[in-house]
């Protein structure tokens, strides 16, 4: 996926290649979501919730979404004017969004639209009175509707148990959907559905308010520009096609990266460069020494330095460092280029 966007974005709009890496980047996609599914299922995925603005993720995630759907579905958003924070993990959000999207893209075989809708309601008891469930407060409502085929009353109260699917052998693993729930109960928010057969369908999310918009002004205020978050990374990483793609990454980023394959070397290019390295972005389990173990060691030296830990591991692995329990930076792979120069900036800039 890293090697995937990196061609990407060195190639021109129009060129001949870009619809085949177009269709690498989306096929290692559903290979990843397949595998956080799984993790996510049987518990072992890590969550990182923080306070997120759901509009900045909706106007960034909607070209992703509109070449996912298709060009014969038409994608049309409509977005509060107001930052609706929500305490969410910035993946599992996304990945909420897709998987709802392709369902839709799915019941529209021949084409559509498809409407998404973010503003924020406050539920009341008149609400809970009609709905059934519910807790009053402020909430953020995300509405995705399309004109598809729709679906019965057996179905839709059947649509979020696991294992369940509408789609033929080989298009569904009837996890997506119950995934969806299980992710929305987790933030403490609602998810239902409404559907007749002919008459597409729409999925409700709320999700609680936990910021205000002056409160959440005030903590937006680092500057934008690339090089103010420029600075020295300290990249360890035993796999070297993935150390190869990340050190891209940063550099493209106007980072300056030092690289090492295990954590002895880690240590070693620390000590030969403590005064001018600003970041350490470690793998979590490496040979010899793992991640956690380094930057303990690295941290007698550097009380004050920063870092984020990556791991593709299920939680029964990560639980034993220790990271969550002391509240250290971390981020699941897969991740985007995108997503992980973020994370970075974000780190840097705290």
């Amino acid at each position: 996926m890293g090697y995937a966007s990196l061609l990407n974005a060195d190639i021109k709009e129009d060129g001949p290649l870009r619809e085949y890496i177009q269709n690498i980047l989306s096929s290692s996609q559903i290979a990843a979501n397949l595998t956080q599914d799984l993790l996510a299922f049987s518990r072992e995925k890590t969550v990182n919730k923080q306070p997120i603005n759901l509009s900045k993720i909706l106007e960034e995630f909607g070209g992703i979404l509109s070449n996912l759907i298709g060009e014969d579905i038409k994608l049309k958003m409509m977005l509060t004017d107001k930052d609706c924070i929500v305490k969410a993990d910035d993946n599992q959000m996304k990945h909420v969004l897709m998987n709802l999207a392709t369902n839709a893209r799915d019941a529209m075989s021949n084409g559509g639209e498809l409407y998404i809708c973010l503003d924020s309601i406050e539920i009341d008891k008149t609400f809970i009175q009609a709905h059934g469930y519910g807790e009053a407060g402020k909430y953020a409502l995300i509405s995705i509707a399309d004109t598809g085929v729709g679906m019965d009353e057996d179905t839709r109260l059947r649509i979020f148990e696991p294992f369940f699917t509408t789609k033929e052998v080989g298009r569904g693993t009837g996890l997506g959907l119950s995934i969806v729930y299980g992710i929305i109960k987790d933030y403490d928010g609602y998810i239902d559905v409404s559907s007749e057969p002919g008459d597409g369908a729409t999925f409700r999310i709320y999700l609680p308010l936990v910021v205000s918009e002056s409160e959440q002004t005030k903590q937006e205020t680092p500057a934008a520009s690339q090089k103010d978050y420029r600075g020295t990374i300290l990249l360890a990483e035993d796999k070297s096609a993935v150390r190869k793609v990340m050190k891209t990454v940063f550099e493209r980023a106007d980072y300056k990266v030092i690289e090492a394959g295990d954590g002895d070397e880690a240590l070693d290019k620390f000590a030969q460069n403590k005064d001018v390295i600003n970041l350490l972005v470690f793998d979590l389990i490496m040979p010899k020494r793992n991640g956690k173990e380094v930057y303990d060691i690295i941290r007698k030296m550097r009380p004050d330095i920063k870092v984020l830990f990556v791991s593709g591991y299920g939680e029964e692995v990560i639980s034993k460092t220790g990271i969550s329990k002391e509240g250290l930076n971390f981020i699941r792979k897969p991740i985007s280029a995108t997503g992980l120069i973020e994370k970075v900036r974000c780190i840097m800039d705290r």
